[in-house]
C-alpha cells in the first residue's frame, strides 16, 4: 500500500450548548487563532449536532448559543478570510460519513471511553444512543476533511485516539490509506483552565455557580470581581513550577496568567514569586481585562447583527462541502456503494 501525502489541514470545534468561557479561550480558541498563520489549512466549527446528544436544548436557545459561539469565534481573532468557519449540521456529509463509522467502530471501543461513562453515569440505559455514538461523529468530523491535526484539550484525547483507531481499521479492512492518522495537537501552560472556587474540577458553562467560571460575554467589572474573588491559600505564590505541587488554586491562577501573557508558568513564577495573592490577583484582573474584555465587546456587537452571523456560515458551509462531498464519495466508492 502506497504512503498517501494529506494536505496539512486543522479542524476543530466547540459545542454550542452554552456560553463560552476563559476555559474554552485559553484551552482551545487561543490555539485556533494562532494555526490560522501556521502551514496549515484551518477549519472550526460549531458542532451543534454533538450538542444535542445530552440533553434537550429547546431551539431558540440553540439557535442563539450557536451564533453566539461563532461570534466568540470571530472576536478572539478567527478570521473567516483566513479559515473556514462552519456550522455542522448544514454540512451533511459530517452525519453521513458518521453512519459509516458506526460500522465501523466497535461497542467495545465507545464502551471504554470515559466522558460516555461520565455522562450516562449509573443510569447508562436512559442516556441517548447520540451520546454513546458521541466519538464517531467526532472521528468523522475529523475525518471527512482528512484532517491531519487536530487542537484538543486533554479531556478529548482519548476520543482522538478513537478516531485514528477507526482511521486505522477503515484503512486496514478496505485496504488503502485513505484517512490520515490524526495527530493531536495539545499543548500550552492552560489547556485544561480549572473552576475559580475549586481548583480540582474543570471550570465549566454547566457549574451552577456563575462564580466558578469566567463567561467570555462578562464585562470588564465581573471578570475583575471574579478574579478577585477566586478561591486561594494562605501561603505566598514560589518561584518555581514544582511549589504548586498539591496547592491546585494557585496552580490554576498561575496557569490562566501564564496563558493570558503568552508565557512558561516558570518565567511567570520567576516574576512573581514571594508575592501573596493580594498582590497577584489585581495583576491577573488587569490583564485578564485588557485580553478579554475588548472580545466580550465585540461579541455583543456582532450578535446584534444575526443575519451577518448566518452568512459567514453559510459561505463556510459551501466551502467546506468543497472538502468534504469529494471525500464522501470517495468513502462510498471504496466501500462499493452504487451511485
Amino acid at each position: 500500500m502506497s504512503e498517501t501525502s494529506f494536505t496539512p489541514r486543522v479542524f476543530s470545534g466547540i459545542q454550542p450548548s452554552g456560553g463560552l468561557t476563559l476555559g474554552n479561550y485559553l484551552g482551545a480558541i487561543k490555539r485556533f487563532v494562532s494555526m490560522q498563520d501556521e502551514d496549515f489549512e484551518t477549519i472550526y466549527c460549531m458542532v451543534d449536532l454533538h450538542a444535542i446528544t445530552a440533553k434537550f436544548l429547546e431551539p431558540e436557545v440553540l439557535r442563539r448559543n450557536t451564533r453566539e459561539l461563532a461570534a466568540g469565534f470571530i472576536a478572539s481573532g478567527i478570521s473567516p478570510e483566513k479559515s473556514i468557519l462552519i456550522n455542522q449540521s448544514q454540512v451533511p456529509e459530517h452525519a453521513q460519513l458518521a453512519w459509516i463509522f458506526n460500522c465501523v467502530a466497535r461497542m467495545g471501543w465507545m464502551g471504554r471511553m470515559t466522558q460516555w461513562k461520565d455522562k450516562a453515569g449509573k443510569n447508562a440505559e436512559a442516556a441517548s444512543l447520540g451520546l454513546f455514538a458521541y466519538p464517531a461523529l467526532m472521528a468523522a468530523d475529523i475525518l471527512v476533511y482528512h484532517a491531519t491535526h487536530v487542537p484538543v484539550g486533554e479531556d478529548q484525547k482519548q476520543h482522538l485516539e478513537l478516531t485514528r483507531d477507526i482511521a486505522a481499521k477503515f484503512n486496514h479492512d478496505y485496504g488503502v490509506d485513505f484517512f490520515p492518522i490524526t495527530e493531536p495537537v495539545i499543548e500550552g501552560a492552560a489547556t485544561r483552565v480549572m473552576s475559580l472556587r475549586d481548583g480540582s474540577k474543570k471550570m465549566s458553562k454547566s457549574d451552577p455557580s456563575d462564580a466558578s467560571r469566567i463567561n467570555m460575554t462578562d464585562d470588564a467589572d465581573a471578570i475583575a470581581r471574579k478574579i478577585r474573588k477566586a478561591k486561594t491559600d494562605p501561603d505566598a505564590l514560589p518561584s518555581e513550577a514544582k511549589g504548586l505541587d498539591d496547592r491546585p488554586e494557585a496552580r490554576n491562577l498561575v496557569n490562566i496568567y501564564a496563558g493570558l501573557s503568552e508565557q512558561s508558568v516558570d518565567k511567570v513564577l520567576a516574576e512573581v514569586g514571594g508575592q501573596q495573592f493580594g498582590t497577584f490577583k489585581p495583576l491577573l484582573a488587569d490583564l485578564a481585562v485588557a485580553k478579554l474584555a475588548p472580545i466580550s465587546s465585540e461579541m455583543a456587537r456582532l450578535m446584534d447583527d444575526p443575519a451577518e452571523i448566518d452568512r459567514i456560515l453559510a459561505k463556510g458551509a459551501e466551502q467546506a462541502r468543497e472538502i468534504t462531498a469529494p471525500i464522501l464519495k470517495k468513502t462510498y466508492e471504496i466501500i462499493g456503494m452504487v451511485g
